[in-house]
């Protein structure tokens, strides 16, 4: 998936080279640029965007195109010439100049808004089923734990804390530019234990009432499998969520375990039937609510603050099931 938006952004790049390249460099006679030289500088900036992206974080790739713009409005804004005869108004007939600086107040707002506001995030997996399914296209406050700062993501402002039960989206322990969403059910300074499909916290077991079953179509290698599972109500405070579990399958996967930073707070039953963990400070345990098909911290660890992305809150689209339009996260 990877590699094939990096080719589509080289031959964006290299398609708006050619197309620069052959394009009139002069303002045509209603006083703008030719279409193949606007489409050349777009499609370049695209380009660009796509490659700088295999390489750092969205944010990153944004913050560098805020920098690049912003200075390129700031030389268009002391370098226009006065030109009576075209409105009365200032104009720079510096191709470069004049239409790349363009793009600095779009792109500052974009920037913002998700820096600061709302991030959209698309769910790629079934592991927060049933709440959140594949497709659902969600918004996530990015204040609602702080307003951080970009890219370094260390709280400036305090804002709120992860609650118990919260869903939250994070940049992935092992790839930081890979978002994941889970629900957080350790807090700093937690004992998190999963005996018998039972979630304990702190020696308290969280209360479930089954409901029944439940089925749903997963994409897997072979083709699209059925799976089954239970319906559990689980409460967490005063949120109240739904989980899946499978009576066949263990508590983990011991092969599936790897070795992470603080791994020592961490104990295993060698048959996958428990595990139990006491969560650092400044570090959090996220589980799918889809108990035994999620990749989560009993595999890969905890979660640092600094990786915490926002809370997520609202689908506001699934062009498979218009019905999910307008739900509430919970």
């Amino acid at each position: 998936m990877m590699n094939s938006l990096v080719m589509g952004a080289v031959a964006a790049l290299i398609a708006g080279i050619v197309l620069f390249a052959v394009s009139k460099k002069q303002r045509e006679d209603n006083g703008e640029w030719s279409s193949s030289l606007q489409w050349g500088y777009l499609l370049m900036m695209v380009g660009v965007f796509g490659v700088l992206s295999s390489f750092m974080s969205f944010t990153a790739v944004l913050l560098v195109f805020v920098l690049f713009t912003g200075i390129v409005w700031a030389w268009h804004r002391y370098s226009r010439t006065y030109v009576p005869e075209v409105s009365e108004k200032f104009r720079d007939d510096n191709h470069f100049r004049d239409y790349m600086s363009g793009f600095f107040p779009i792109i500052l707002v974009v920037f913002l808004l998700r820096t600061f506001l709302v991030e959209p995030f698309q769910i790629p997996s079934s592991s927060m089923r049933p709440g959140l399914i594949v497709g659902d296209f969600i918004l996530v406050n990015k204040y609602a734990y702080g307003i951080r700062t970009p890219i370094i993501n260390n709280v400036l402002v305090p804002v709120g804390n992860i609650e118990r039960g919260d869903v939250v989206v994070f940049s992935y322990p092992e790839d930081n530019k890979i978002n994941y969403i889970k629900r957080a059910v350790g807090l700093p300074g937690d004992t998190v234990e999963y005996k018998n499909k039972q979630l304990i916290i702190n020696g308290q077991p969280i209360p479930d009432q089954e409901l029944g079953n439940q089925s749903y179509l997963e994409q897997t290698v072979q083709g699209p499998m059925e799976i089954s599972a239970q319906t559990y109500r689980e409460s967490m405070g005063n949120t109240q969520f739904d989980v899946l579990k499978m009576a066949d399958r263990p508590a983990f996967a011991p092969s599936a375990v790897r070795n992470f930073p603080y791994s020592d707070q961490c104990q295993y039953a060698r048959d996958g039937s428990w595990f139990k963990c006491t969560v650092p400070q400044g570090q959090y345990f996220m589980m799918g609510d889809n108990r035994d098909n999620s990749e989560d911290s009993r595999y890969w660890g905890f979660v640092e603050d600094k990786l915490i992305v926002g809370k997520a809150f609202f689908i506001w689209m699934n062009f498979s099931d218009m019905s999910r339009i307008g739900t509430s996260i919970r």
